[in-house]
């Protein structure tokens, strides 16, 4: 397969993808090294195409969806509920960040897409390697959430409401 016919291919199945893929798996697929595809998604990005690498592979950030932005508040513990709750609905937790009155808004991707991910950032957390984000703020924080629409983002927000997890702003 010619280089170019692969880079389309590959933009076809990272735009079409529930979730990140990895280089070593785009390796195997095409029988190249893991170099090839970083060079591959180098020349993709040169080329205009928005594509970030997460720690769980490659992610086109074109796709349209739904976002919106909500505050939340939480204990540690209640981590996974929280989580669980916007990924049950339909949502996509994007992103994190607090307003720290000294250092101003500090933010982290998250790329929660599923329960597995949700469970993997907890026992990560829970191990004491590091402190929660939510942390430095007394449990406030906003995530950035995506869906497939609006509705399913007025759905997460009433559960998030219910759970005692929203914050009105």
């Amino acid at each position: 397969m010619k280089a170019e016919a692969r880079r389309e291919e590959i933009l076809s199945l990272i735009g079409n993808a529930e979730r990140p893929l990895p280089a070593g798996i785009l390796a195997e697929k095409f029988n190249v090294s893991r170099q090839v595809i970083v060079q591959d998604i180098a020349i993709l990005r040169v080329g205009g195409y928005d594509i970030t690498a997460t720690n769980r592979g490659y992610v086109l950030n074109t796709k349209v969806r739904a976002s919106r932005v909500f505050k939340c508040r939480h204990t540690f513990g209640q981590i996974v509920d929280e989580g669980n709750l916007i990924i049950g609905a339909g949502g996509r937790i994007e992103d994190i960040s607090v307003n720290h009155r000294l250092y101003g808004k500090i933010s982290a991707r998250l790329g929660l897409y599923n329960r597995t991910h949700v469970e993997e950032l907890y026992r990560s957390l829970k191990s004491g390697a590091s402190k929660p984000l939510m942390s430095v703020t007394d449990g406030y924080h906003y995530h950035t959430v995506t869906a497939d629409d609006e509705k399913t983002l007025d759905e997460i927000e009433k559960k998030l409401r219910e759970a005692g997890f929203l914050i009105e702003i």
